[in-house]
């Protein structure tokens, strides 16, 4: 399939990641935010030329990672096990994302999940189902990179069945930390970001000292540096707290940030539960 085969996709809140558009009661009725992937459409705007990116008015979504670092990896150690939980997850939201494009607008309108129905007690399994689909390339990558960087190590402390059943429990979690926090909201919400907020939230304290690769943007330089995972963590989990309520453009609107701190939390509070002291006591070092 071509980029120029792909259906456009409908206005979406995307629940961790900087593609989320957040509903504001009253206030953004009258601008839509639309998906542009190429040959798409904005609606009464007309054709744009486009890359896959969300636009809301005439501003450009920004990457969810805090724009500036994305990790590519734990240099610290290496994982006694293959992640193939970790590996199946990434499959299974890779093939989703494939029906998204081939579906387009009813596949993901009927799979997402719309706080405001979960808050009345209808469609609560778009709760599960949001949690695997993306509302663009760069959000699906965004997601499983920070996946591949964080699950391993944490999956090789839990054991495959534990991690999977921490997982969805963070993802539910996250999930009904952004509902509660805009019960009314109607626009669809999906992305895998709650649950891997979660992965990350494990990691913080198990791994504290663990030594991230990380790729780090300054302006136009790029370069490739490492960073203490608490380091890494505590400042996209400070930017989490710093944002939380704070839209700077109602017409944008913003990042599901509490779907962002209900999956971290949880996750550095319950990791210990779910971890195997024997598995975490059993350290594969690189050097």
């Amino acid at each position: 399939m071509g980029i120029n085969d792909i259906p456009e996709l409908p206005r979406v809140a995307l629940d961790r990641h900087n593609d989320i558009h957040r509903h504001r009661a009253g206030r953004v009725e009258s601008r839509r935010a639309f998906l542009i992937l190429a040959g798409g459409r904005t609606g009464e705007q007309g054709e744009r030329p486009a890359r896959q990116r969300i636009f809301a008015g005439n501003k450009r979504v920004r990457p969810w990672v805090g724009e500036h670092m994305i990790p590519l990896g734990d240099v610290s150690r290496r994982t006694r096990h293959f992640a193939i939980v970790t590996a199946a997850i990434i499959l299974v939201n890779g093939l989703v994302f494939v029906c998204e494009l081939t579906s387009g607008t009813a596949f993901v309108t009927k799979w997402s999940m719309i706080p405001a129905d979960v808050a009345a007690g209808h469609h609560w399994v778009t709760i599960l189902t949001a949690m695997f689909m993306h509302a663009s390339w760069s959000h699906i990558l965004g997601n499983m990179v920070f996946l591949w960087a964080f699950g391993p190590e944490i999956e090789d402390a839990m054991g495959p069945i534990r991690y999977l059943a921490f997982y969805l429990a963070g993802g539910l979690v996250a999930t009904l930390a952004q509902v509660a926090a805009d019960p009314g909201s109607t626009i669809p919400n999906l992305g895998a970001s709650g649950a891997i907020a979660a992965v990350m939230g494990a990691f913080l304290v198990t791994y504290p000292r663990d030594q991230i690769r990380t790729l780090l943007f300054l302006g136009w330089f790029v370069r490739v540096t490492i960073l203490p995972a608490a380091l890494l963590i505590g400042l996209w989990f400070l930017i989490q707290l710093l944002s939380v309520g704070a839209v700077t453009d109602v017409q944008v609107g913003g990042v599901a940030y509490m779907a962002h701190i209900g999956g971290i939390i949880f996750g550095a509070v319950t990791a210990r539960l779910f971890e195997s002291p024997e598995r975490v006591g059993r350290r594969g070092w690189n050097g």
